[in-house]
């Protein structure tokens, strides 16, 4: 073997790397999902999931759905939906409350909604879990300033949160939701060594600037949209057209054809929370088991 070789065994659902100071390394694989969009998006993660999960043996499937209501929100019915495909915990974003349903959803214990909204808002911004493997892991779910909503600072909250998550876990998972890529890269860097992985979401446009930071972090700008790709962000692009070329109403419609799931795959060392890989994937509901699904 070559010095910095390892080979990679499989034992059970848990990935391990065998080093060659014959230390068995435990990972914990996660797979990250973009913002599910309406029934086509539903359905593009109800078909992609379990391919990859069968694919890279995920121990723990985080998803973003603010958007699997018609577009927007999340309902109880579209909830049952998304932990149906396997997730573990359903992050949001600043659609989360404009489904009058969300009261139904909000404090089920796998739901975030951003952690720097109002002390005072309905339901929580982190979380404890478990995966599949008896790892236990925080997920966190932040929210943008930068041409969003007035919130609390993302990075004061974030500092908050880690000091005490950090205490429980050494695996913190983050979905900063957010509209400027600078801030994401800023809180890349802000976080770098002290969680596990942060991925973008909002968007819809998936990002080519995965890396793992010279921390351990894993970082990606924008996970990219799980659902309909003949859209404009997964809107029916002749309303949004209409509405860009005339300046009049027009009622912006879920789309529903070149349904895609975006995301990524981040790989974790269970002992030390620092990451060992990422890579992005973007899975056409057409394809099928045996095509190489990273195309």
């Amino acid at each position: 073997m070559t010095s910095g070789a390892a080979r990679l065994t499989v034992k059970g659902e848990r990935q391990k790397r065998f080093l060659e100071t014959s230390c068995w390394v435990a990972i914990l694989t996660v797979l990250f999902f973009g913002d599910v969009v309406g029934r086509p998006g539903r359905d593009g993660l109800a078909y992609a999931a379990p391919l990859l999960v069968e694919k890279h043996k995920a121990d723990f499937i985080v998803v973003n759905g603010e958007n699997a209501a018609a577009g927007s929100g999340l309902t109880p019915a579209t909830y049952t939906k998304i932990m149906s495909c396997g997730a573990n915990v359903i992050t949001t974003g600043d659609h989360i409350f404009r489904n009058r349903e969300y009261p139904s959803i909000i404090h089920e214990v796998p739901v975030l909604r951003p952690a720097n909204y109002p002390k005072t808002a309905d339901g929580k911004g982190w979380g404890l879990y478990t995966s599949k493997n008896g790892v236990r892991i925080v997920v966190m779910n932040l929210m943008g300033r930068v041409f969003m909503e007035p919130m609390r600072c993302p990075f004061e909250l974030a500092d908050e949160i880690v000091q005490t998550a950090s205490q429980q876990t050494k695996i913190i998972l983050v979905d900063m939701h957010a509209e400027a890529t600078s801030e994401k890269i800023a809180l890349g860097w802000h976080l770098d060594g002290k969680v596990s992985a942060i991925v973008g979401t909002h968007t819809h446009v998936q990002t080519a600037d995965e890396r793992v930071l010279p921390g351990g972090t894993a970082y990606i700008s924008d996970l990219g949209m799980t659902g309909p790709y003949d859209s404009v962000l997964g809107r029916d692009k002749t309303a949004v057209l209409k509405k860009l070329r005339t300046a009049m109403p027009a009622r912006f419609e879920v789309a529903e054809n070149d349904i895609r799931a975006c995301g990524v795959v981040v790989k974790i060392d269970e002992s030390t929370g620092r990451a060992m890989s990422i890579e992005r994937f973007q899975v056409p509901m057409e394809l099928r088991t045996g095509i190489d699904l990273r195309r």
